[in-house]
């Protein structure tokens, strides 16, 4: 083949590489994790998504703090693949870990619970020896969430006080994308009231609407596309602190 031929051929190959590289939403990164010192089997009832005792065992307790993933509280309820590098210790499945906290740990991008840590091991020895390292080297990559026969619940918080103050987080975001907006609606005007989201995945508001009120829950992707979600049930009126509320829909996608 002529060289003047086989140039322009090299240079495409190398930009459609490149742009494989740069567009790839499946592709593991690199980095490193520890484990929850000093912790039980599952996660924390103190993280910064203020998940509460749900973010202790969601998942099976299956569960991680995050550095840079943490994204100001938008990666909270996400879920991740990790796992270890090592062939002699760690399997080449891994681990699924939902985000519920914040944290790092010798620019670690997971500090996951001890399950977690252990889970990306190929037996119970290799568990027990990943455990004693404390840090590895991994490897990720953003999957979808999924929780049979679970819908999307939210869980009023504590501080709320019917009809002054209304604060609640989601639980069991599914799907692969991230809640970046959430409005509250009148059901019976169909006015629309953005909220602020708190800390983590702890949306508030200090004068809430009357009445039933309607979620509306804005899904994005990586990509910037974006797709608001209305549940089929709704926040009864007599909404109570403490309580949970199950929305009727799921989110697959």
């Amino acid at each position: 083949m002529a060289l003047s031929l086989l140039c322009p051929l090299l240079a495409t190959f190398l930009f459609m590489q490149t742009l494989a590289d740069t567009s790839c939403t499946d592709c593991f990164v690199q980095s490193r994790a520890a484990y929850y010192p000093n912790s039980e089997q599952n996660g924390t009832d103190v993280g910064a998504c203020g998940f509460g005792s749900f973010g202790a065992t969601v998942n099976g307790g299956d569960v991680s703090a995050a550095s840079n993933l943490y994204r100001d509280g938008v990666g909270c309820g996400a879920c991740y693949q990790v796992r270890c590098s090592s062939s002699a210790y760690c399997s080449g499945k891994g681990v699924s870990v939902v985000i519920t906290d914040q944290g790092s740990s010798d620019n670690t991008d997971f500090i996951l619970s001890q399950r977690a840590f252990g889970g990306m091991a190929l037996n119970t020895d290799a568990a027990a020896s990943l455990l004693a390292l404390g840090v590895v080297d991994i490897e990720y990559r953003r999957v979808s969430c999924s929780y049979p026969n679970k819908n999307i619940t939210v869980k009023i918080d504590e501080s709320s006080s019917n009809p002054h103050y209304l604060a609640f987080v989601i639980w069991y975001q599914q799907g692969k994308r991230d809640i970046t907006a959430v409005q509250l609606c009148e059901t019976q005007n169909f006015a629309c009231k953005l909220l602020d989201r708190s800390h983590g995945a702890v949306w508030t508001s200090t004068s809430p609407p009357s009445g039933p009120l309607s979620l509306r829950m804005l899904f994005s992707t990586e990509e910037g596309e974006e797709t608001w979600v209305v549940p089929v049930n709704n926040i009864p009126q007599d909404w109570k602190a403490g309580e949970t509320y199950d929305l009727g829909v799921q989110v697959d996608q």
